[in-house]
């Protein structure tokens, strides 16, 4: 996500020159460069020449430091801006009732039900109990699609298929969470249209009825400034209490994101990164401005892993380190465990000055399936004694995992590798290092 803009904002700062402070004549093409891929990543012009104005008033006069650049002090500036018109920080859902009730409303294909299931996961994974209704009577299979999603995360759904009356089945979710000691209700209605008079005249009668603690509106970031427009008609409406983007990981120009909080006036409380239930985040504007100047997601990549981090399962690789018994079994494990943090690219580009250096990569996850098949591939014996591998059984695992004999050689040597590393550090103390690190995560 937001590669282009990310390109052509590195691109606006290196045309800077000067050397000891920023003045209007050395900054003058760079913030138009700046305007510029704002506005092609589909900020509304407006904003965009508010900000760079407030960049530029920023930036002028300020003492460039001798082991800093004028490009580097600019990119501090913007970073600060960007983030002030995100929202500054991070704006928490409201979680008080009993049950807390969370209305969900969006547009028609915005990803709604989907971040409605993703929402229920990550609230279980807080320790809530959480409940899920079907309310969308429209769509065809809408109902089977949220059971769907339901079971895939372990989170019940209510419905009542032969139910035509949304407002209804609605009240009816409320009072069976009361009654199964459920502690978040989140109601999934159905998605549509600004101009639907009838379906709006709906989603406020049960905003009306229900009195949630919060009101969700889900947006398609791939639409760029028609989010932002049809965020701004529904708030008129249902006086909405944040905002959700979702598709983020895809080939998104950005201007919702950059745009939504200054001119819907409500914050983006969470971000949907791709198609896996543990796709979601926070919405954090400091860390969201960060990537997209290339500045990287330490904290974030951090959080993923520590919700990925499995303490029972590291004590037990580290005590077969110890014995130097770690196998196949455990590697692949360990590769489980990583994938769970999300996509390769995406957690890539949360490290520092490496997000622009894989830009233009196609990093595959798929990647990872012919190792995967090479390993499940081998007997149990095999994987937990490497050592007995050799030719023929090599030849075996090759055809059983559809991959060549030199694949396999190569999988077998970087094992090997990691192996003898995993001992150095343990000799080294180096593991009881990693370890306390990883304790100091949780």
């Amino acid at each position: 996500m937001f590669d282009n803009l990310s390109v052509k904002l590195d691109r606006a700062f290196k045309t800077l020159k000067g050397q000891g402070q920023i003045t209007e004549i050395n900054v003058a093409s760079t913030i138009k460069e700046i305007r510029r891929a704002l506005i092609d990543a589909d900020v509304n012009y407006k904003v965009a020449k508010e900000v760079t104005d407030k960049i530029k008033e920023e930036a002028m006069g300020r003492d460039v430091l001798i082991s800093v650049s004028p490009g580097q002090l600019l990119t501090k500036i913007v970073a600060e801006e960007l983030t002030i018109l995100m929202g500054e920080s991070n704006v928490p859902i409201n979680l008080d009732g009993n049950p807390n009730v969370i209305l969900v409303s969006g547009l028609q294909g915005s990803g709604k039900t989907t971040f409605t299931a993703k929402l229920a996961n990550l609230l279980k994974k807080q320790g809530r109990t959480v409940l899920l209704s079907a309310c969308d009577i429209y769509r065809p299979a809408a109902i089977d699609q949220l059971k769907v999603l339901g079971e895939q995360v372990g989170v019940e759904v209510y419905a009542e298929p032969e139910n035509k009356n949304a407002v209804e089945i609605a009240k009816n979710a409320i009072k069976y969470a009361k009654d199964n000691g459920k502690r978040t209700l989140i109601i999934d209605t159905a998605g549509r249209l600004a101009i639907d008079e009838e379906m709006m005249n709906e989603i406020e009668t049960i905003k009306k009825e229900v009195q949630p603690a919060e009101t969700l509106f889900v947006v398609d970031s791939m639409t760029g400034q028609d989010a932002v427009n049809t965020a701004a008609a529904f708030n008129e409406r249902l006086d909405f209490d944040g905002v959700v983007l979702t598709k983020l990981d895809g080939d998104t120009r950005g201007g919702a994101a950059l745009s939504i909080r200054k001119e819907v006036t409500k914050p983006i409380k969470y971000i949907g990164t791709g198609e896996k239930m543990d796709a979601i985040d926070l919405f954090h504007p400091d860390r969201m401005a960060n990537r997209i100047l290339g500045m990287g997601d330490v904290i974030s990549l951090v959080e993923r892993a520590q919700q990925a981090y499995d303490e029972e399962d590291a004590r037990r690789i580290n005590k077969k380190i110890r014995k130097n018994q770690f196998g196949f079994d455990d590697f692949l494990s360990q590769m489980e465990q990583m994938k769970k943090m999300g996509s390769m690219k995406d957690l890539i580009g949360m490290i520092p000055g490496i997000g622009k250096a894989v830009k233009d990569i196609d990093i595959d996850d798929d990647s990872l399936k012919p190792i995967e098949a090479i390993i499940k591939s081998m007997t149990p014996k095999e994987r937990s004694t490497p050592e007995i591998l050799n030719g023929t059984r090599k030849q075996r695992i090759a055809k059983g995992s559809g991959t060549s004999i030199q694949e396999v050689n190569q999988l077998i040597k970087q094992f090997d590798q990691m192996r003898k590393m995993m001992k150095m550090m343990n000799k080294s103390g180096g593991k009881r290092a990693l370890a306390n690190m990883m304790g100091g995560m949780k």
